[in-house]
């Protein structure tokens, strides 16, 4: 190592400038006792008088010819499709595209990743996506040491049933911790410098035949200033070539920054945007609210157990729906006599929403209607207000179908009543229900209202692209209902297929 010398001071100039003292140049064994270049930290000059940059650029012109081409090329001459895009699981991986997951620290995007990295790994969907082929698989974990990671891996196999016979040369982990490196860092004098974690990452790719990597969290794969959007860019362009070069995915999930949940928002990522820009297949990742726990009947000190994973930036394919994930606590068999309960530690699967207008039948349907319709036994029509008592509507769909929620009870009055009028309203007051041949004859115009949807839609359905909306067959299945309700039902559900 070259032995430079104090810093070079700095000293006022005749006009106030500043000017650079250098120190003696120092000689050493390996140049043959001439003087070291010497390379000063406030303005890049050598002590020839040429600065690094001119040296550099100097080189450069004479071992280089300058570029004669974009490598444009002609596209009349393209004949055939490009191959399809390499797909891995879902919409969640592809090769040479970057992935995120965005999530805020203890929403367990760690346990979520894992569970579909795994997949992946023994060609076994464990989140509910699809699994494209098998691969191998590259977990590098920044935040977790060797034990914890295993920890994780441990519960997720324990869980779903994986033996470690089906991971034998498909999964392969790594916690580097500080010896890693970084894939850029900055050095003394401000400049970005290509870290140690790059040219590791690369050898190891290359030497394990690696199909996808995930570095987790992206905040540790670096140490520039994560605001900083020219730094943040030269980071991500490191992995983007990578995933390029060698035909990979790569995953780098990533802290969300402070403020109220926003799930699909993929503004949300802490630090620089350039990072969110790059990526091509982003993802939230949520609690369950106290809003939605109220809708699917979970308990308030359970809704935390469940987690809600949306499409953020999605720019080579379409949106998805919301897919939802339990957390499930594993024992992990590994007690000792200090510690006789062992560990505990959570991994996800797939949960489904309770859907509110499933398991209900036409003839339950029309029950319901009917005896909202027919109003209270003093006359009155029943209320959807948040006040009424005894005259409260969504009683009614919960005595006749005790399965669903308050909040279900409340969305399924809300659909029916706007065609059918069946409650009372600040207009109605004193509006009682007339007779039972008055229920009748609106359900009656409600059919009728039915069968001219039906018909609308089924010329929607012939000029439309082929299998672009639900066929004609599943919709009547759908609204043949004798109600107004079902046409509601059916605007709700009729959208592209996934």
């Amino acid at each position: 190592m070259i032995d430079e010398g104090p810093p070079d001071p700095l000293t006022p100039g005749d006009h106030g400038e500043y000017t650079v003292k250098h120190y003696p140049p120092k000689t050493t064994k390996k140049n043959g006792g001439k003087p070291a270049e010497i390379l000063s930290p406030w303005t890049g000059a050598t002590l020839n008088g040429k600065s690094r940059q001119e040296e550099t650029n100097s080189k450069t012109e004479q071992e280089e010819a300058p570029p004669t081409s974009l490598g444009e090329w002609d596209a009349g001459d393209d004949t055939e499709a490009p191959p399809p895009r390499a797909w891995l699981l879902g919409n969640i991986f592809c090769r040479m595209f970057l992935s995120s997951l965005l999530g805020d620290g203890g929403v367990v995007k760690t346990a979520a990743r894992i569970a579909q990295l795994l997949s992946l790994a023994i060609r076994r969907s464990l989140t509910g996506e699809h699994v494209f082929q098998r691969c191998r698989v590259l977990i590098v974990s920044l935040e977790d040491n060797r034990d914890e990671l295993k920890r994780r891996i441990l519960a997720a196999c324990l869980h779903h049933g994986i033996q470690p016979s089906e991971l034998k040369g498909r999964l392969f982990l790594a916690t580097p911790g500080a010896d890693g490196g970084k894939l850029m860092t900055i050095d003394r004098n401000g400049r970005l410098l290509r870290g140690d974690m790059a040219a590791k990452l690369e050898a190891t790719i290359k030497a394990r035949e690696i199909d996808i990597v995930s570095l987790d969290p992206f905040v540790k794969a670096h140490s520039v200033p994560e605001n900083d959007n020219s730094l943040i860019d030269d980071v991500v362009q490191v992995l983007t070539d990578l995933s390029a070069k060698y035909n990979i995915a790569v995953d780098v999930p990533h802290h969300m920054a402070k403020g109220a949940a926003d799930p699909g928002n993929a503004n949300k990522g802490r630090g620089a945007s350039a990072m969110k820009d790059a990526g091509r297949l982003v993802y939230t990742l949520t609690t369950m609210s106290t809003d939605e726990a109220k809708a699917f009947g979970i308990k308030e000190d359970q809704r935390k157990s469940y987690v809600r994973m949306d499409s953020a930036k999605i720019n080579i394919t379409r949106h998805g729906k919301t897919k939802w994930f339990r957390l499930i606590g594993v024992r992990l068999g590994n007690a000792t006599e200090m510690y006789p309960n062992g560990d505990e530690v959570q991994t996800v699967e797939p949960w489904n929403p309770p859907e509110t207008w499933a398991d209900l039948s036409s003839d339950l349907l029309n029950k319901i209607l009917t005896a909202i319709g027919s109003g209270l036994p003093d006359g009155n029509r029943y209320s959807d207000s948040h006040n009424a008592k005894e005259r409260v509507a969504w009683k009614v769909v919960t005595e006749h179908a005790p399965q669903k929620t308050e909040a279900q009870a409340r969305e399924i009055i809300k659909i029916a009543n706007e065609p059918m009028k069946l409650l009372k309203t600040k207009q109605s007051e004193k509006d009682p229900v007339k007779s039972g041949s008055d229920l009748a004859e609106r359900i009656k115009a409600a059919r009728a209202e039915a069968e001219a949807f039906i018909d609308l839609k089924t010329a929607e359905l012939k000029a439309a692209p082929d299998g672009a909306l639900l066929p004609i067959g599943v919709l009547r299945q759908m609204i043949t209902r004798h109600s107004r309700c079902a046409c509601a039902v059916a605007l709700n559900i009729l959208e592209p297929k996934t």
